[in-house]
């Protein structure tokens, strides 16, 4: 797993143990929810990453 799944892995749990605790997920439908939120996080990650590597194209420096 690379840095940027287990990042995606971290925040999805984050975000349904919220969506659980306020009632909107349950345990019974958690699987129906992990996946679908961890692919969007992981996509929304890959898309920042590629934003922030045309940005730093842009000008010729890598800040990061």
């Amino acid at each position: 797993m690379d840095k940027r799944e287990n990042l995606a892995l971290q925040v999805t749990k984050e975000i349904v143990v919220k969506f659980v605790e306020t009632g909107r997920i349950s345990p019974g439908n958690f699987s129906e929810h992990f996946g679908p939120i961890y692919e969007e996080v992981l996509r929304v990650l890959r898309r920042g990453e590629a934003a922030a590597g045309e940005a730093a194209g842009k000008d010729g420096r890598d800040d990061g």
